[in-house]
């Protein structure tokens, strides 16, 4: 799916072999000596172990994917791309550590990551005041991107360096509430969170949007991250006579949560965003989870001609873990590093530039190119501008996609 035909629109790089010069004086952006090429760095930070490693891990190996296939294709003449994993396990505190260890690297010319939208707030700041461009292939709330405001219709790019592949809560939690009260005709939701940047944020959009349809929230609750009984919050689902239950938060929590509710007597279904969407929600409940919905961003990339390619090479390459629900979008997010990269070492005389971080993060709002998960670019806030989004139900104990459409508000 990656070869040369995939160009940013504002540049062409020239063909054939080229030396380039080190960015600054970092030790190991100096050109190999076998190669004659300059390494440039992509770094990933993600939950790589605790009980969301299972989308880490996918992140991981997807932006791994990119950087060899960008290698093997010679996709920016002279340059070798390596990439360098941080592990952040969901962890704010975690990924700032990471981001000033990133942001020490002098090699490091982009990040893909994080996976959480609260890990993310945490490092943003660090990556700003380094000029070093940050693409999140999951983070969700509206905020990491147009500012506190924006629900009050005032947005402001916090950073220029933060871009993101995934769509924002403000299209997915309103994309949930009118799937759920125009196709799936409920009518009552208990509406919990997690309390998480991510979850509440989701939680409070999809709960708005359902009272403007006319639906009703019965009554809302919130729980706490690892937290394993929720009978409490279930049997305030069944007292109140909800008709379904809407989650924002991570799976760990939502299978048990949902499983909970099930047990409690309200054999009702428990929606969620695109973070229940892993087969580790169905796995933590035992309970059938049939009925319950999902909504993830972009449309199932099995389904995608764009994809098919990258499919077979991430099964050819015979990683452990598969790429989960953000594979093909932080292939696409190290996949935008390596085109503003390309653009950047084109007009400078095919050569890393000493100001490479900031003319990188310059390059990267004129990006565009077809990706695994559709066409990839990104508008004025760092947002993508694809608002491709899919509901998913579990049916058989799987996840199956019933839907894809493009949100318009």
């Amino acid at each position: 799916m990656r070869n040369r035909s995939l160009l940013i629109l504002t540049a062409v790089v020239t063909t054939g072999a080229l030396t380039l010069t080190a960015c600054g004086s970092r030790d190991d952006k100096k050109p190999e000596a076998d190669s004659g090429k300059t390494t440039v760095v992509i770094g990933v930070d993600a939950p790589l172990t605790g009980s969301l490693s299972a989308l880490g891990q996918g992140i991981k190996n997807s932006v791994d994917l990119a950087v060899k296939t960008a290698n093997k294709t010679n996709e920016v003449p002279g340059v070798t791309f390596e990439m360098k994993e941080y592990d952040d396990q969901a962890v704010p505190a975690s990924g700032q550590a990471n981001a000033q260890k990133l942001v020490g690297d002098e090699g490091v010319l982009g990040v893909v990551g994080p996976l959480n939208s609260g890990v993310a707030q945490s490092m943003q700041g660090d990556f700003a005041k380094a000029d070093l461009t940050q693409v999140s292939p999951a983070n969700t709330n509206p905020a990491l991107s147009q500012g506190d405001k924006w629900a009050e219709n005032e947005k402001k790019r916090p950073f220029k360096t933060y871009f993101r592949t995934a769509t924002t809560d403000v299209i997915q939690g309103k994309f949930a509430a009118q799937y759920l009260y125009n196709k799936a005709k409920k009518r009552k939701v208990y509406v919990v969170d997690d309390k998480q940047t991510y979850g509440a944020g989701l939680a409070a959009i999809f709960a708005e949007e359902f009272k403007r349809l006319g639906g009703k929230v019965v009554d809302t609750d919130h729980v706490t991250v690892k937290e394993t009984d929720f009978s409490s919050t279930a049997d305030k689902v069944k007292s109140k006579g909800a008709d379904s239950v809407y989650f924002g938060g991570q799976y760990p929590e939502g299978g048990l949560l949902a499983d909970q509710v099930k047990k409690a007597g309200a054999k009702i279904p428990t929606m969620g965003g695109d973070a229940l969407y892993d087969p580790a929600y169905i796995s933590a409940s035992g309970e059938s989870n049939d009925g319950d919905i999902a909504t993830s961003v972009g449309s199932p990339i099995e389904k995608l001609d764009t994809a098919k390619k990258f499919i077979a090479d991430y099964q050819a390459a015979g990683y452990k873990d598969p790429y989960a629900a953000y594979g093909g979008y932080s292939y696409d997010a190290a996949w935008s590093i390596i085109q503003a990269v390309k653009a950047v070492v084109a007009a400078n005389d095919n050569k890393v530039p000493d100001d490479a971080r900031a003319k990188v993060t310059e390059a990267m709002s004129q990006v565009s190119f077809p990706g695994v998960t559709g066409q990839v670019a990104y508008d004025e806030y760092g947002d993508t501008t694809n608002k491709q989004l899919t509901v998913y139900t579990v049916k058989g104990g799987k996840w199956t996609d019933l839907e894809s459409s493009t949100f318009e508000d």
